[in-house]
């Protein structure tokens, strides 16, 4: 079976380093702290195609109109919230892994991303490499270097 992804934007965040804090702010508010903490974020909305998502997608970060960063998808479950209202927890891995910025335009909710469609991922970064700021990354991208 072949695998779809998710883009969602990060709302609240300016940059993938703001990601990075929240979750781990969360993983230490958990009792047992990050050996217990899984990375998850609840979507009003199931997801129709979730047996491609758990087979090898991740959700895709938008920060400031940009994907930069993904989460490989572990599992979808079932949270209920205080109002009764039935919704989905995506779970997904631990690691962000950056991504070549990708311009994306807003939109509400989640969308589905085509392996083919998504940016590739970045190299893990070499002691004493630079990273380019996101809006030169974003303007290589968009005459085509990457």
């Amino acid at each position: 079976m072949a695998y779809v992804n998710l883009v969602k934007l990060c709302v609240g965040a300016e940059k993938v380093e703001d990601l990075e804090v929240w979750q781990a702010a969360r993983a230490q508010s958990q009792e047992g702290g990050q050996a217990n903490y899984t990375p998850r974020h609840v979507t009003r909305m199931w997801p129709r195609r979730e047996g491609e998502l758990v087979n090898g997608g991740s959700l895709y970060w938008v920060f400031k109109g940009l994907i930069l960063a993904r989460q490989q998808i572990m599992q979808l479950e079932e949270v209920i919230g205080d109002d009764g209202i039935r919704r989905c927890g995506i779970v997904m891995n631990h690691e962000i892994i950056r991504t070549q910025a990708a311009p994306r335009r807003p939109f509400q909710g989640w969308r589905y991303l085509a392996p083919e469609d998504a940016p590739a991922d970045l190299p893990h970064a070499r002691k004493g490499d630079d990273t380019l700021p996101d809006t030169l990354s974003a303007a290589l991208a968009d005459i085509g270097i990457r």
